[in-house]
């Protein structure tokens, strides 16, 4: 055997060791044989044993690893490692790792996946979609709320109130519905598809809220009393947590609660005297209890020997002394319920704070472990809901609407916008779905829930776009027949609350993803901050784990940017198979950058925030992909359904792959280095093709069991805005052919489609049509003109608030004085 020879093979077999990730034990065993094989053929002398003794002898004998090395590392690691805030700490303690931890490990097990039960309503879930949730929507004017009132009429709120919607996370013995996540998430979005307003106020009492706190850290006294309240809505809750100060920053709220004496009720107690302003408060105006956070401090040391507690969280009822609700923000036309809170001096008895004064200064890990719920049910499922009415309306009224004599979804430029309406459709279901399925296992997805909330968001965003651009001026044009409008204009507000999602995507998904995701970092961290014998052993586990697993990634990245990727393993070998292994590398080079990025960067990559923020939408994204892969696994691989799932795949991939480039182009020298190793051959996600838009914008265009899937859940009565878009739709299909009938009978090749019901008078003189024939053609008119015409209004009728009462009264005095 050459020299040569025993080199590669040498290193081919550390690269499998690696690759597979052996232990150390079986790796330097697997060194030792391939050494004693050079020693055979006169390749290996003593220098080299000499050399790797001295590298295997140290890692393998623990006393000398720990004592000398572990111990060496651990000084200077925590001389690097940056000190992290007692908010930060909190949220990476409060939530949990589940899947995303699994794409974070550069290998995922996709037959756990796969294994995850899939998602299914109750009998009791499904009932109320059914019915409460199914006439609630039949009920709601979203014109008339939006324009007229500035609010849901009061039968609507009542109705909301009967019905328990507030009620749907409380537990039934307290009188709530205690729905399951998966079954919120179906609720708000049928809710979504009909009015922003509906689905914003039900979902906020739903999310983090009284309700949600009282359940977890409430004492029994103060569930007994507003669990019940909460669950018969005899009482409206807010949570205010936003200051003018601090909104993203929400833990550096300038409110504040003193522990003093004060008079309570004719008695001298011992409270909290509280001085706060908040702003943005979804449901405040109308509130009677308000879930308050605020930083706590004891400068008279009455509850214990610590003057500053931290951040608390409190529930005070509106009508306290000192505070002040009523007034309302405005935003963006699409008038919710949501203001300012404001208060001073107020004065509350101890007990206020939800859990008791135990649970003084707890509040910020009570808000992030809860809000890592409801950030992954509300925001993320308004979207989705949104998105999937709007989809099949885009697509109905894109056959209904004709230019050029055809229907304008037939146009290419229009068929590539379906098709982003159609693909994000089909994926952010997936993600909803998935993710709610998570929390239904009992999880609190921190990383999760951000990843949703933003992607989500960004996805009703750009789909909004692509709609109002198919719609044009149907879509500009308000009024009680425009079912784009105010959803368009409410997009940045959900941009907007529950965290910016600039904030989200700079610093929330990646920040807490690289630590909570990364098998060895937060056990590192922990680990480097105890003193004793426990940590040391701790952290040489970890650091070592930590050196073990850069190294497999590194060679893993390697081989797979070679192409290897082809040949990993995938659960299924059809069509879907290609996904799998391209997120097999995706993984692997995530892992790996991770930790370039912490190693290069240190502390500083938190201030990178444009690294971070692409590390963060490659987690994402394998992510959206894993939770599509399991959607169409779930539903039976539909064949039907292949052109969604297939756009949805190849969208979110070659996003992962252009996030992942441009990272590395932006990365120095680093970022060159690895980019040789992980794209030697350039490219391997691919956009979807012209004619994958054309297959997903067929199945918008047309009634179809894809398209039914689609819009599962959706209000689709007749009596809605898209019902009869719908009905519209079969109404035209079924014409056309009498449509081309009657023009061959006239001997009009030019007949244009349109005034259908002079066509069917035409066809009734000539008689090539039947009545029942002649009805259809002239239903098919009505509701071809309902859906192409906008409305239009009396000047006075456009005129707001006080002036418009002031042109009111003097039309009438005016009409008074002429008669």
């Amino acid at each position: 055997m050459s020299i040569a020879l025993w080199v590669i093979a040498t290193l081919l077999v550390l690269g499998g060791f690696l690759y597979y990730r052996s232990s150390l034990l079986v790796t330097s065993i697997g060194l030792v044989g391939m050494f004693a094989i050079g020693s055979w053929f006169d390749i290996v002398g003593p220098v080299l044993w000499v050399l790797l003794a001295l590298v295997l002898v140290p890692l393998n004998v623990t006393p000398f690893r720990r004592g000398v090395m572990s111990k060496g590392i651990l000084g200077a690691y925590r001389k690097v490692m940056p000190e992290i805030s007692e908010t930060e700490k909190d949220a990476i303690d409060a939530g949990t790792t589940w899947w995303e931890g699994e794409l974070f490990r550069g290998a995922p097990a996709w037959k756990k996946l796969h294994s995850i039960q899939k998602a299914e309503l109750s009998a009791e879930e499904q009932a109320f979609l059914d019915g409460p949730c199914e006439e609630i929507c039949k009920m709601m004017n979203d014109w008339e709320a939006t324009h007229e009132l500035a609010d849901m009429p009061e039968h609507v709120w009542q109705y909301l109130k009967d019905h328990k919607f507030f009620a749907m996370i409380i537990k039934k013995e307290y009188g709530g519905l205690e729905f399951s996540a998966y079954a919120q998430s179906r609720v708000l979005q049928k809710l979504a598809g009909v009015s922003t307003i509906l689905a914003s106020t039900v979902g906020v009492p739903n999310s983090l809220g009284p309700g949600e706190l009282l359940q977890h850290y409430g004492t029994k006294e103060q569930k007994d009393y507003y669990l019940p309240r909460l669950a018969n809505g005899q009482e409206i809750p807010c949570f205010a947590l936003t200051s003018p100060e601090a909104g993203s920053d929400a833990g550096s709220i300038p409110d504040t609660g003193v522990v003093c004496k004060g008079e309570w009720e004719g008695k001298e107690i011992v409270g909290i005297r509280l001085n706060f302003n908040k702003r943005y408060i979804t449901l405040a105006p109308v509130a009677t209890v308000l879930g308050l956070a605020f930083k706590l401090s004891d400068p008279d040391k009455l509850l214990g020997d610590k003057e500053e507690l931290g951040i608390t969280a409190a529930l005070i009822p509106h009508d306290t002394k000192g505070v002040e609700t009523g007034r309302r923000h405005f935003p963006l036309n699409v008038p919710f319920q949501n203001g300012p809170v404001r208060g001073k001096d107020v004065f509350v008895p101890l007990d206020y704070i939800i859990g008791g004064p135990e649970m003084a200064g707890k509040g910020w890990r009570m808000l992030v472990e809860c809000l890592s719920v409801g950030r992954a049910i509300t925001l993320p499922s308004n979207s989705a809901g949104g998105v999937k009415s709007i989809a099949l309306a885009t697509g109905a009224y894109s056959y209904i609407r004709r230019q050029f004599r055809l229907p304008v979804g037939k146009m290419e430029g229009v068929q590539e916008a379906l098709a982003r309406i159609g693909g994000n459709a089909y994926l952010m279901d997936a993600v909803t779905t998935f993710s709610t399925k998570g929390i239904d296992l009992g999880e609190k997805p921190s990383v999760i829930s951000a990843i949703a909330k933003y992607h989500m968001t960004e996805k009703l965003r750009a789909c909004m776009d692509d709609a109002m651009d198919i719609h044009g001026g149907k879509g500009i044009c308000l009024g009680p027949n425009n079912y784009l409008g105010r959803g368009y204009q409410g997009v940045p507000v959900a941009i907007t609350v529950e965290g910016a999602n600039i904030l989200t995507r700079n610093l929330m998904i990646y920040g807490q993803g690289a630590i909570r995701c990364h098998p060895y970092v937060l056990e590192e961290m922990l680990a480097s901050a105890e003193t004793n014998a426990e940590g040391l052993k701790r952290f040489d586990k970890a650091i070592w784990g930590h050196i073990g697993f850069g190294m497999s990634n590194f060679v893993r990245s390697l081989v797979l940017g070679l192409g290897f990727w082809r040949f990993t393993s995938s659960p299924f070998s059809d069509s879907t198979a290609t996904y799998y292994k391209q997120m097999n590398r995706f993984s692997a080079n995530l892992a790996l950058l991770s930790d370039v990025a912490m190693g290069v960067l240190g502390g500083s990559l938190k201030r990178k925030q444009r690294i971070s923020a692409r590390l963060g939408d490659m987690l994402s994204y394998l992510f959206i992909a894993s939770a599509t892969l399991k959607r169409f696994e779930d539903e039976g691989r539909q064949k039907d359904d292949l052109p969604l799932m297939h756009w949805a795949l190849q969208d979110t991939l070659y996003k992962l792959q252009e996030s992942q480039l441009a990272l590395l182009d932006n990365f120095g020298l680093v970022g060159k280095t690895m980019k040789a190793i992980m794209y030697p051959f350039g490219r391997i996600a691919k956009r979807p093709s012209d004619k994958l838009d054309s297959k997903v914008a067929k199945i918008l265009l047309l009634p179809n069991a894809s398209r039914e899937r689609l819009g599962k859940g959706q209000f689709l009565s007749p009596e809605g805005q898209f019902g009869y878009l719908e009905q519209t739709l079969r109404d035209i299909i079924a014409a056309e052919p009498l449509f081309d009938r009657v023009r061959k009978a006239a001997n009009d090749r030019r007949m244009p489609f349109m005034f259908l019901d002079q066509v069917a008078q035409k066809g009734k003189e000539l008689g090539v049509l039947s009545d029942e024939e002649v009805e259809l053609l002239r239903r098919a008119e009505q509701g071809r003109l309902r859906v192409i015409n906008v409305d239009d209004f009396a000047h006075e009728d456009l005129i707001a608030g006080k002036h418009a009462r002031e042109v009111a009264l003097a039309s009438a005095k005016k009409q008074d004085n002429a008669a």
